[in-house]
C-alpha cells in the first residue's frame, strides 16, 4: 500500500536517537541544528563522553559534522547519556544500532533487541519509534513490534506508532547523504506516515517515498544487494580481463559507451558495514526461494582480497623472492578512502595472510591498528626497503606517488595495486614488477 499525505509543519518533536554511530551521530546532530531538542543514547560511555564535550568521536574527513556537533552541544539542543530512562520524555525516538550477521550469515539482532527492549520499558503512549537500523525483510512486524509491546504493555497502533525509515549513509559523506538522498518511509499507517514525513522533511532536500513497512525494508536490502552484484560483475570480468592479458578498466570504459551500461569499478574487494551484509539479510528473508545469483556475488567479492594475496605471491617469485624473506607494505586499512571506518575492510584478510612476512608494515593516514598490526601515518616511511607494495585504500595520500618515487624508496620494486592508482605502461617505464586487479601483467 502506497501512503501518500502532504508535508505539513507541527511544533518540534522531543527526539531521542539509540545509537551513536556512522548513523546517529549525523542524525543527531541535523535534528539538533533543525531546533529539534535531541537526547542521543549510547552504551559506549566514552563516547557520551566526547559527544558531551562537543567532540566528534568518528574518525575520517566528515565535512561540516564536526562543527554541526559541536554548536549543537554548546546551544544545549544535543545531549548524550548511556541511559534509557531519557526516553521517557521523548515523543519520537529513532534506532540506530547496528545489525550484523554471525557467522552463518544470519542476522544478530542482539543489540536491536536489547535497543528496541528499553525503549519499550520507558516510552510514554502516544510514541513513535522510528527505525533506521537495517534489517531483514520481516523485521519491524516480527522482532521490533513484539519486543515493544511486551516491554511497554502498550499495543501498536492504538498506544504507539511505528516506522521504518532505512538510512543512507556513508562515511566521508555523512552529512552529505542525510541532507540531499531521496528516503524511503515505511509505516504502518497513513498518520504514521505523515508525521514521520514532517520531520524528514525537515533533514533532506531528497523525495520522501512512503510505502510500507516490509517493503521498505526490501528496498534496502535490496538496494545494497543490487550494488554488490553489480560489483561482483566488475570483478569477474577484472578477472577475465587479467587472464586474457587485458586491462579490465579500459574494458570498462568501452562496454560504458554503449548506453544503458554501467559497468562497475573492480578492485580489492568490498568492505564496510552494509555491503558485505545487506545482501545476506535480504537472502536470509526470502530463503524459501533458494536465492542463487546473491550469494553468488557475495562470493565472488568476499574472494578478491584473497587474489590480492595471489597477486602479490605471484609478483614475489617473479622477482626471485618469497613472503617469508620479504619486507612487505599494505597501503590503505579502512574499507574506504579517506575514512577511518575499519569494519570489514578487505585489508584485513590481506594482512592476516602476510602476516609471516619477514616484516609486515601497514599505513593508514586515519587509522592506528587493524588485525593486530599497528599503522605508520608516513606512506613513505611505510615504502622505505619494501620489497613489495600492496596499495588496498586509494587514500589521497597517495595520489603524489609516482613510480619513480616508489622505485627509489623500495628495496625490491614490487607494486600489487588493487585500486587502479597507477598506469601499467608508466610503472613498466620505470622498471617495476607490476600486478593489478583486472591489469595487464608486466
Amino acid at each position: 500500500m502506497l501512503f501518500t499525505s502532504n508535508r505539513h509543519s507541527m511544533a518540534p518533536e522531543k527526539t531521542a536517537v539509540i545509537g551513536l554511530g556512522y548513523v546517529g551521530i549525523p542524525l543527531s546532530a541535523l535534528l539538533a541544528s533543525r531546533g529539534y531538542d535531541v537526547v542521543g543514547i549510547d552504551l559506549l560511555e566514552d563516547r557520551v563522553a566526547q559527544i558531551n564535550r562537543g567532540k566528534l568521536p568518528l574518525k575520517g574527513d566528515e565535512p561540516g559534522l564536526g562543527d554541526m556537533l559541536s554548536r549543537a552541544v554548546k546551544r544545549g539542543k544535543l545531549r548524550a547519556t548511556t541511559s534509557y530512562d531519557a526516553c521517557r520524555d521523548r515523543t519520537v525516538i529513532f534506532v540506530c544500532v547496528d545489525t550484523p550477521i554471525d557467522a552463518d550469515k544470519r542476522p544478530d539482532y542482539s543489540r536491536l533487541e536489547e535497543a528496541v527492549a528499553g525503549i519499550g520499558r520507558s516510552m510514554q503512549r502516544g510514541t513513535m519509534v522510528v527505525v533506521e537500523s537495517t534489517l531483514a525483510p520481516g523485521t519491524m512486524l516480527g522482532i521490533v513490534t513484539r519486543t515493544l509491546e511486551r516491554e511497554s504493555g502498550l499495543k501498536l497502533g492504538k498506544d504507539f506508532k511505528l516506522a521504518h525509515c532505512p538510512e543512507r549513509v556513508m562515511p566521508g559523506r555523512l552529512l552529505y547523504n542525510i541532507t540531499t538522498y531521496d528516503r524511503v518511509i515505511g509505516a504502518l499507517d497513513k498518520q504514521t506516515a505523515s508525521r514521520a514525513k514532517a520531520i524528514y522533511s525537515k533533514l533532506t532536500k531528497g523525495k520522501l517515498h512512503t510505502t510500507d513497512l516490509t517493503t521498505a525494508e526490501i528496498v534496502k536490502t535490496a538496494e545494497n544487494a543490487y550494488r554488490d552484484v553489480q560489483i561482483a560483475f566488475a570483478n569477474e570480468v577484472a578477472l577475465v580481463s587479467e587472464k586474457l592479458g587485458a586491462d579490465a578498466f579500459e574494458v570498462r570504459r568501452l562496454v560504458n559507451t554503449c548506453p544503458f551500461r554501467d559497468m562497475h569499478i573492480p578492485g580489492a574487494g568490498v568492505g564496510g558495514h552494509c555491503l558485505p551484509k545487506d545482501p545476506w539479510l535480504l537472502v536470509q528473508s526470502g530463503k524459501a526461494s533458494s536465492p542463487r545469483l546473491i550469494p553468488t556475488a557475495r562470493a565472488v567479492n568476499d574472494s578478491m582480497p584473497f587474489h590480492v594475496v595471489d597477486l602479490a605471491v605471484d609478483a614475489l617469485r617473479a622477482a626471485g623472492r618469497s613472503v617469508e624473506d620479504s619486507v612487505i607494505a599494505v597501503m590503505g586499512a579502512s574499507f574506504l578512502q579517506d575514512s577511518g571506518d575499519p569494519r570489514n575492510s578487505p585489508s584485513i584478510p590481506v594482512i592476516e595472510s602476510l602476516k609471516c612476512a619477514e616484516g609486515l608494515r601497514v599505513h593508514d593516514p586515519y587509522l592506528d591498528k587493524i588485525a593486530g598490526v599497528s599503522t605508520l601515518k608516513d606512506a613513505k616511511k611505510a615504502l622505505a626497503g619494501a620489497d613489495l607494495a600492496i596499495f588496498m585504500v586509494s587514500h589521497k595520500a597517495y595520489k603524489t606517488l609516482t613510480p619513480a618515487t616508489l622505485k627509489k624508496l623500495m628495496r625490491t620494486p614490487i607494486v600489487v595495486d588493487g585500486r587502479n592508482l597507477f598506469d601499467t605502461e608508466k610503472m613498466r617505464r620505470a622498471g617495476m614488477i607490476y600486478r593489478g586487479v583486472g591489469k595487464k601483467v608486466i
